[in-house]
């Protein structure tokens, strides 16, 4: 499969089997997430894997992770991430976006699915995982293999056309 046809493919999933995500699968992911650019390479991407059920009993009072078997919070530790010199932004939701995506689209390639879930209360995940002050839980990546019955039934959202978000030259 081509990378739009893996791009195509992705879709966010809200309903998960129990079957775990094997550790070599896992593996993978993990390794799409590392090898993804960040600012200066500063790689301030911390990623803590959950898949015991005390560790999902924890993402529960935080979100809602649709009972998939594996979950990645997706972190930014501000002490690591570059600055903008000219007015001194922090690229920590650029950096965890970018890597998070890379590990989506791993996790579509190998036939798992996947929801990004930006939808969750950060100070319940920051006590619940022991977060020290400067490592921000920027997003959650749910995974797992998709119960395919929900997939059929429920519609892809559709795209806008290029002409509706292009823009040559001026906007």
């Amino acid at each position: 499969m081509n990378f739009l046809e893996l791009i195509k493919k992705r879709h966010s999933v809200r309903d998960f089997k129990k079957e775990p995500v094997p550790e070599e699968l896992l593996r993978q992911i993990l390794e799409a997430g590392r090898l993804a650019p960040t600012g200066a390479n500063k790689q301030p991407q911390r990623l803590i894997v959950v898949r015991e059920k005390i560790g999902l009993e924890k993402i529960k009072k935080a979100a809602n992770a649709y009972h998939a078997p594996l979950v990645i919070i997706v972190c930014a530790d501000h002490n690591t991430v570059w600055k903008r010199p000219y007015d001194g932004k922090k690229i920590t939701d650029i950096d965890t976006s970018i890597v998070t995506d890379h590990m989506m689209l791993q996790a579509t390639e190998l036939g798992l699915g996947s929801v990004w879930i930006c939808y969750f209360k950060p100070d319940v995940i920051k006590s619940e995982f022991n977060l020290p002050n400067h490592i921000e839980p920027v997003n959650i990546l749910a995974i797992g293999y998709e119960n395919e019955l929900l997939g059929i039934l429920k519609p892809r959202t559709s795209r806008k056309p290029l002409e509706a978000t292009v823009f040559y030259e001026t906007f």
